[in-house]
């Protein structure tokens, strides 16, 4: 079970994904070599021997990149397992690198590195579906 998480494009004033038009398209992050040394700068120890799929593995968390063949890319999206906060630094960076902001689908809002309530509340739930499964 992931937390899932889009890093794509917005314009600055827009901080609540309730602010875009309806046929809001975002402009793309760039070309799919540009993007991948972009990611590559950004978190060193990203694994993309993969260009379409990367890999980032921290302790205890991992997170799959989901880039797609699409170029230009148009959006990121990151799947994120495991526990810790500490994984919010490489989606903020990642985000910070490719001037994306960063939509957590869980909740369907925009994060900021100072409001990731929704991780926690994804967590909370993971930790409780995991719970009642296994019991």
């Amino acid at each position: 079970m992931s937390w899932d998480v889009l890093l794509f494009r917005l314009p600055d004033d827009i901080t609540s994904v309730q602010q875009l038009p309806d046929a809001y398209e975002s402009a793309p992050l760039g070309r799919l070599d540009d993007v991948l040394a972009t990611i590559t700068c950004a978190v060193p120890e990203a694994d993309l021997s993969d260009p379409t799929w990367g890999e980032i593995l921290g302790h205890p968390w991992s997170m799959e990149l989901n880039i797609g063949s699409d170029d230009p890319v148009d959006s990121i999206m990151l799947h994120i397992r495991g526990s810790g906060d500490d994984v919010l630094t490489a989606v903020f960076r990642l985000a910070e690198a490719l001037h994306c902001k960063v939509l957590d689908c869980a909740e369907g809002e925009l994060i900021t590195p100072r409001q990731t309530s929704g991780r926690h509340a994804f967590q909370q739930y993971r930790d409780h579906a995991l719970d009642t499964t296994v019991g």
